[in-house]
């Protein structure tokens, strides 16, 4: 039976567990807690303190190579020194567009000591999706990975980078010995680093706590990707909170990440985590279930980084006798749903589930500092449950223009105070930081950040996930903005309109991508293929729709708002007079849906 409260019994068991890890949490709480925005905390010197203690540690563990701290330490000088040589300052950006491998951790690191900002592109964005999101940052330079070079190729007639040498150069081998051929257009930034000094800068304005470290790119809740603002801060908060109170992470552990640098899952907490013990995060480009207990074992990993669907794609996999054949004990990520939890830590031999709820642009973050299980823990930030709009991410307002709180163990939507303490970064977009923001929600004056999830509680101030609302979804682990989805869609030329939802799947996590749509004409001669190759080249694939339903018309209120709830509710149901298309795993087009499909599909016999 899965646990679905938290009573005091319960924190009173996970005691002894809290008192080993005391030394470690006090000193996590140190700096969790430091508030001066000026101080001289940043992810470089964090890097740098870990060359001083443990310099010939691994920091780095990819495929046949092992990166020491002190190795780090080098590299990302001598990229400081480059970035700083090419006149870039302080409070300037870089773009940033790299699989998982050492060079992207490098390149962050150096760009953070001079006080560069990298704007992480995620990697499975191109066409128009990538060249807004460089765009919105105006980044002096672009360094891309020979295995993405295509996706700039394609764009760069629509993207701006204001310096001479834009296009900075990656090869896709080991890079401190090992430069590759730069293509015409492209500097071979290894190359040019080579020649730089390995000490460390000395910069006349050097980087603080509060200073813009990353920027990491949210799909929020309308419209095309905005890009969330990361300081040093979230940096040193993950540090200590993530890595020191809730891992206790030590120079002999190894953290095995397969999630996507480009998250904050992986480059704050994963990373941040690995920081905070002085040690080692082992990388993989792409996640891979069949390969992911080798890598493990290879490795010699004891820590993991997760999403939820991670963990069913491991426990889809047969039982073997190799299941508990491993050093893992502890795990860290979000969206672990209750209904596989206990399974999964029986299974693997896990003790440690370090579940957490946060995101990019938030002022607000739970962690399940206690151990326990179904929840994302609890949060030392003020924040309320309130009710909500069904089917939307507004909050209710009553009589007197305010908001309610929902009855204890009620679901209701997440929001957070901001403080100065709880401060909001918001996004680079003015309008898009204002619109998650409500104001005047209990009192005169007052200012909320609207996280869209919505949560319950569940006993002793923790938090249990129940679902994301409004114009977003959740799919292959990837937050998905279905008003992008529908731009994109209207960009075809073959859809008179479109509305795009998440709809769910039996036996999947998160909600699979759905688009109910006219087509021109009136669904005469529509090439449903047409519109999946199109969506295939302008959107990554976890944001391809799953299904399409193809339609007359769209139901609408009287005041021409779309029943987005009612159509939702249809999910891939038959209907007279419409067809229904899914895209099945292993096949390049959509299938069209019959009543033994459906059936299929219900009975969870679909792996999607």
């Amino acid at each position: 039976m899965n646990q679905d409260t938290v009573s005091a019994r319960d924190i009173f068991r996970s005691l002894p567990g809290v008192l080993r890890r005391f030394p470690a949490i006090a000193k996590g709480l140190y700096y969790y807690s430091v508030k001066d925005e000026n101080a001289d905390l940043t992810l470089g010197k964090l890097i740098e303190q870990n060359a001083e203690k443990y310099g010939n540690r691994p920091a780095i563990l990819f495929e046949d190579r092992s990166i020491t701290w002190s190795e780090l330490d080098t590299w990302s000088n001598r990229i400081a020194h480059y970035l700083k040589d090419k006149g870039l300052v302080k409070g300037e950006a870089i773009a940033v567009l790299l699989e998982n491998r050492p060079e992207l951790l490098a390149v962050v690191a150096g760009a953070a000591k001079v006080g560069i900002a990298c704007a992480m592109l995620n990697t499975s964005q191109k066409g128009k999706v990538l060249a807004h999101s460089i765009n919105l940052i105006q980044p002096r330079m672009v360094v891309v990975g020979e295995e993405l070079v295509e996706h700039i190729e394609d764009i760069r007639a629509d993207i701006r980078p204001r310096h001479s040498q834009p296009f900075q150069f990656l090869a896709d081998t080991n890079t401190m010995n090992s430069f590759g051929d730069a293509p015409a257009g492209y500097t071979n930034m290894a190359e040019q680093i080579s020649s730089y000094s390995g000490t460390r800068p000395l910069v006349s304005n050097p980087p603080t706590m509060g200073d813009t470290a990353i920027y990491l790119f949210t799909s929020g809740t309308t419209g095309l990707p905005k890009a969330a603002p990361g300081s040093h801060r979230k940096f040193v908060k993950a540090y200590g909170g993530f890595g020191m109170m809730s891992l206790a992470m030590e120079p002999e552990d190894v953290l095995y990440c397969t999630l996507p640098l480009y998250h904050g899952t992986a480059l704050l907490v994963c990373w941040g985590s690995v920081l905070a013990g002085g040690s080692a995060i082992a990388l993989r480009r792409k996640f891979s279930a069949t390969a992911f207990w080798d890598d493990v074992r290879r490795y010699n990993a004891t820590t993991f980084g997760y999403v939820g669907e991670l963990c069913r794609y491991l426990l889809n996999q047969p039982p073997s006798d190799q299941d508990r054949n491993h050093s893992l004990t502890k795990m860290i990520g979000n969206g672990l749903r209750p209904s596989i939890w206990k399974e999964f830590k029986e299974r693997f031999g896990i003790e440690t589930v370090a579940e957490l709820y946060a995101s990019s642009e938030g002022n607000i973050g739970f962690s399940n500092f206690f151990n326990m299980d179904n929840t994302v823990g609890f949060s030392t930030a003020p924040y309320k449950l309130v009710k909500y709009h069904e089917g939307t991410r507004d909050p209710i307002r009553n009589g007197k223009g305010k908001l309610e709180e929902v009855k204890k163990g009620e679901p209701g939507l997440l929001i957070g105070e901001i403080t100065k303490k709880w401060s909001f970064e918001g996004y680079t977009q003015k309008e898009a930081t204002e619109q998650s923001i409500l104001r005047d929600a209990f009192k005169k004056g007052d200012a909320w950040f609207n996280t869209g999830d919505v949560l319950k509680e569940i006993g002793f101030g923790h938090l249990q996930f129940v679902d994301r609302m409004g114009d977003t979804f959740r799919w292959k682990g990837e937050n998905v903005s279905t008003t992008e989805v529908e731009n994109i869609i209207d960009g075809s030329g073959m859809v008179e309109e479109a509305i795009v939802y998440g709809v769910e799947i039996p036996g999947t996590n998160g909600k699979a991508g759905m688009v109910t749509l006219v087509p021109h004409n009136n669904g005469k001669d529509f090439d449903v293929n047409r519109l999946f190759a199109y969506l295939q080249a302008n959107l990554p694939p976890y944001a391809v729709p799953v299904f399409v339903r193809v339609t007359r018309a769209i139901e609408k209120t009287g005041t021409f708002k779309y029943r987005k709830v009612d159509i939702q509710k249809l999910g891939y149901s038959l209907r007279p007079r419409e067809e229904v298309y899914a895209w099945l795993p292993g096949t390049s087009g959509y299938t069209l849906v019959d009543s033994e499909l459906v059936s299929r599909i219900d009975a969870g016999e679909v792996r999607f």
